[in-house]
């Protein structure tokens, strides 16, 4: 059970996100998903979903997932992923920027019956702000340097 969770995701990841087959989304999430920690503006349910994946597929048009490592129990799985794009459209009201992004993030995926009936996602949005500019990045520090306190 463990694996076949596991391949669900990875696929899921491949198809939909990657690819952009959002409509495929109902093969792998239940009608009345759960999201634990719901993107901003995100809607109940699949539909919820499914909208929200339309609109960081339209400002990321060439989104690409990656699927670094997982880890299964019970009927959880845990899968730590990157992604990348270019920013071109509007992403939480933030104007394309036509930057790059490489960010990364976790989730934890809840399954009944062989599909995801709760997910909680945790992403390194400080990281992603930075890379579009609309939050300043942390100085590089020096380690060379002896700060007094």
């Amino acid at each position: 059970m463990y694996q076949d969770n596991k391949a669900l995701i990875r696929e899921f990841v491949d198809r939909v996100l990657t690819n952009g087959e959002i409509d495929a989304t109902d093969e792998y999430f239940h009608r009345d998903v759960v999201e634990e920690v719901p993107f901003p503006g995100q809607g109940p349910g699949l539909d919820g979903l499914k909208e929200t994946l339309s609109r960081i597929r339209r400002a990321f048009p060439d989104l690409k997932w990656s699927v670094e490592e997982q880890i299964a129990e019970g009927n959880r799985v845990l899968t730590r992923f990157i992604w990348s794009g270019m920013h071109r459209d509007d992403f939480l009201g933030i104007p394309a920027t036509n930057r790059s992004v490489l960010v990364w993030g976790m989730v934890i995926d809840r399954f009944e019956d062989r599909k995801v009936k709760s997910t909680r996602i945790l992403l390194d949005s400080l990281s992603l702000m930075q890379q579009l500019c609309v939050v300043p990045a942390e100085p590089e520090h020096d380690s060379r340097q002896n700060t007094e306190f």
